[in-house]
């Protein structure tokens, strides 16, 4: 493993009793998060890859050091795909040959997002992965002969998935939406002193599987190369219902960021008299777009929405820029944030009337 230091020390600090690695991968992610830990940290030392170590997320430090240290494995997350798609004039000032294929998770990526990544690189492989902590890590990835943008890939060797519905009903077909449902041999075994969330998270079927309930809905698709992919829509909990019809975020997300002034952006539901709720997108502006007119823009990017999608996916909450959107650490949107402060800011209109 190999830690940068900046220009004018020793770039490259061999750990002790490293093997001598094959290609090197960056080690950009939080270590305190299951991704950074064992995707890239474990796997990478297993293999006997160099990890490039970066104490922080900069941009163009980025580039640099994947230009400097020839990096052939990008382990990223959607926003910082999102970054090097938006900042294609800083990008190509930066050699980055020596890439080979990026591995993205933590949150899902568009396939337009994924698409315009392509297209700027064409020779790069783009894969997409679903995991999580209670899983250890991987559950599905993206096989290499078989990449399908805005898929999570297939289900590893020795895996089991259902689909279970709402109701608590199993899926047994394609494109049946419901709540993903994963056996795997790396399992935790519970919460530790949280009898309530093991019990809710962890349950044993009539087949004698014990399996997790991931609280996140799924679809599964035959892909063109003849393989089940798993689809993830979005978090159930985070699912906009207009009429009763369910109305996913990130899809939304998704198609803003195709369009030329979002540079970033997230979506949330907010009550509605007539539809119960409906969706409202906060977006980050792109820097070309910052003397543009508010109104003509919000117009803009809501009839950008109207083209691409349902009726009910319009976006009838509105549009609202904001400085930043609020991410974890593993590069997850913070939805929650939004919704607290939308909630406060209504509660106050509310009184004003």
């Amino acid at each position: 493993m190999y830690t940068y230091e900046e220009p004018g020390r020793s770039k490259l600090k061999p750990e002790a009793g490293q093997p001598k690695y094959t290609e090197n991968c960056l080690g950009l992610l939080p270590y305190s998060h299951i991704y950074g830990l064992v995707v890239v940290t474990h796997t990478g030392v297993y293999r006997g890859d160099g990890v490039i170590v970066l104490p922080k997320y900069d941009f163009e430090q980025l580039l640099k050091s994947i230009q400097d240290f020839k990096i052939a494995m990008l382990y990223l997350v959607p926003p910082m795909i999102i970054h090097i798609t938006k900042a294609a004039n800083i990008v190509k000032k930066y050699d980055l040959s020596h890439v080979k294929a990026i591995f993205t998770g933590a949150a899902p990526l568009g396939a337009e997002t994924a698409e315009d990544l392509q297209r700027m690189f064409p020779d790069w492989s783009i894969k997409q992965g679903y995991g999580m902590t209670e899983t250890c890590t991987v559950v599905c990835t993206s096989a290499t002969h078989d990449i399908w943008f805005g898929s999570s890939g297939s289900l590893l060797p020795g895996y089991k998935a259902r689909i279970v519905t709402v109701e608590g009903v199993e899926c047994t077909g394609y494109d049946q939406p419901g709540e993903l449902w994963v056996s795997t041999p790396s399992n935790t075994l519970g919460y530790l002193k949280n009898e309530k969330a093991t019990k809710e998270t962890f349950t044993i079927e009539d087949d004698g599987e014990r399996y997790t309930r991931t609280g996140d809905e799924a679809v599964v698709r035959v892909s063109p190369g003849g393989n089940e992919h798993i689809f993830i829509v979005d978090r159930i909990k985070e699912l906009i219902k207009v009429k009763g019809m369910q109305v996913a975020p990130a899809e939304l997300e998704a198609v803003l960021l195709t369009h030329p002034a979002v540079n970033d952006c997230v979506v949330i539901g907010i009550p509605s008299e007539r539809e119960g709720e409906v969706p409202k997108a906060f977006v980050v502006k792109a820097p070309g777009s910052i003397e543009e007119s508010d109104s003509l823009l919000k117009r803009d990017i809501c009839k950008h929405v109207e083209k691409l999608k349902s009726n009910h996916k319009w976006l009838r909450g509105g549009v609202e820029f904001i400085d930043v959107v609020p991410k974890s650490p593993s590069g997850k949107i913070l939805r929650r944030m939004i919704r607290d402060q939308e909630k406060a800011k209504m509660k106050k209109q509310g009184a004003r009337l």
